[in-house]
């Protein structure tokens, strides 16, 4: 694991040596994994953020120093994958730790007004939290759910204590009340636990001051902890800290007049701050040292996002729509200014952090991810398989070693997308075998999973800005040219 990055090689030299000491004094050759307490969990998830919108993976029009610490202290994977373009689907998955086309809830892409009722993540099915409680956590949701809404399907049904922010998709950053719907049946306000409140301020910050409660409380209680805290940046709509005037000209237009690259850069950087706060309090209250911080985003980015070197976005299946950042960071047993190349997915986040928490998932649910824990620490990289479908059948995708095979539009296509990461060589006749046997091993997968499901036409006619939003935009993928072959 070799570290690849522009920070300062001083700051760099101080963290590996800090991280070494910190291995030597525990008695770690190799990190051991049952030789402390169960560590405490804080998973950090962002929304729709591209793979290089954070400096220490590329970004150099601005800077994300908390984030960049959280590489400096842990480790960065270079090829993490999200289980879909899209974000339920995605949250799905890493909840189960299975396919998300494993579960009816899993096949909404994402879920939305025109979802049939009576879907959404079934309360009886295990889950990261409920497992982890079983093992002795206490389990806190802050942020986003976007798993099923009120009545029948609540974070607190799924393993949570706690609960502090919106059921649905996409939260105005500074209306928070009762008339922060865009339409009579989105209810995307903020909720205490399942109970509709009202707070002044940005989100992004309202929810960082609620993961800091989360950990001073924890603190006193001295029990193990998951602490999720999955912030709505940087989701539409585009609203930086200081544009609550643009906020409420925004309740009244359509998704794509939106927004600007200055202000994207706000809301990134203002989340990046809200980790850092996040960051201080763990050091505050002492729990840095056994507590493991992850850092990664739901899917590839939107419209405003920086996704070198990749191509395509959110809604694609190209490597934009899925290629994410992810970290990990927990001292004296990850070491420190490290990057793994082992190929991961949303998933494998599920069985990892069981694992290091003593359990393991339920047996009659077995996770179809993998243990990260090798990985993490410094287990040499091994080869694995992915498979992804997206919108009906219109897209999907299969990564297998280096290879991938990719459906979209009507085109097919055969990727070494190690050699070709912006997919632009299409390497389908030159490799008929390749081709072949990929095809016919996502067919294979896709047997074994739920049948598609076509999204219904209410999607494309509530007339409001979600249904522009997930109707419109949606339907208009960004294709590799059928000539881009190799040269």
């Amino acid at each position: 694991m070799v570290w690849q990055s522009a920070i300062s090689r001083r700051r760099f030299v101080q963290t590996t040596a800090a991280s070494s000491l910190a291995l030597a004094g525990a008695g770690l050759g190799r990190p051991s994994w049952a030789q402390s307490p169960k560590p405490n969990i804080v998973f950090i998830l962002a929304d729709d953020l591209g793979y290089a919108d954070v400096s220490c993976y590329g970004q150099r029009d601005y800077t994300t120093p908390n984030i960049d610490r959280l590489a400096l202290e842990g480790t960065r994977f270079a090829q993490a994958y999200s289980n879909s373009p899209d974000c339920s689907a995605t949250r799905t998955a890493l909840i189960t730790g299975r396919y998300q086309y494993r579960l009816p809830v899993g096949l909404e892409e994402p879920i939305a007004p025109a979802t049939p009722k009576g879907i959404g993540l079934p309360p009886s099915h295990p889950t990261l939290p409920s497992l982890l409680k079983k093992a002795g956590y206490n389990t806190t949701l802050v942020g986003k759910w976007h798993l099923g809404f009120l009545p029948d399907f609540s974070p607190l049904r799924s393993g949570y204590d706690h609960f502090f922010g919106i059921y649905g998709c996409c939260a105005d950053y500074f209306n928070h009340g009762r008339d922060a719907s865009r339409s009579g049946e989105y209810a995307y306000q903020l909720h205490e636990e399942e109970v509709p409140v009202e707070r002044h301020g940005y989100m992004t910050n309202l929810l960082g001051d609620r993961a800091i409660q989360s950990i001073e409380g924890y603190a006193r209680s001295k029990e193990p902890f998951l602490l999720s805290l999955h912030f709505t940046a940087p989701h539409w709509p585009w609203e930086g800290p200081d544009d609550e005037a643009e906020s409420k000209r925004l309740r009244n237009i359509r998704y794509r007049d939106g927004g600007t690259q200055a202000t994207y850069a706000k809301m990134v950087q203002s989340l990046d701050a809200n980790i850092g706060r996040v960051l201080q309090a763990l050091d505050v209250h002492e729990l840095a040292a056994n507590t493991i911080v992850v850092f990664t985003s739901d899917n590839g980015g939107e419209r405003f996002s920086n996704i070198w070197p990749f191509t395509g976005m959110k809604f694609e299946l190209l490597e934009g729509g899925i290629r994410v950042p992810a970290i990990a960071r927990w001292p004296g047993r990850i070491a420190g200014g490290s990057v793994s190349d082992q190929t991961m997915i949303t998933m494998d986040w599920m069985p990892t952090l069981l694992a290091a928490g003593g359990t393991q998932p339920d047996a009659a649910h077995p996770s179809d991810g993998e243990n990260l824990l090798p990985a993490l620490g410094g287990a040499p990289s091994h080869s694995r398989t992915f498979h992804w479908r997206y919108k009906a059948g219109s897209q999907r995708a299969i990564r297998d070693g280096d290879w991938k095979y990719l459906r979209i539009a009507g085109n097919e296509f055969l990727f070494n997308v190690v050699q070709d990461p912006r997919e632009r060589a299409n390497l389908k006749n030159r490799r008929q075998d390749v081709f072949d046997r990929l095809k016919s091993n996502w067919e294979t997968w896709n047997s074994t999973m739920l049948e598609e499901r076509s999204r219904p036409a209410t999607y494309t006619n509530t007339g409001d800005a979600m249904a522009d939003h997930y109707g419109v935009v949606n339907t208009v993928p960004a294709t590799p040219p059928e000539s881009a072959a190799p040269r």
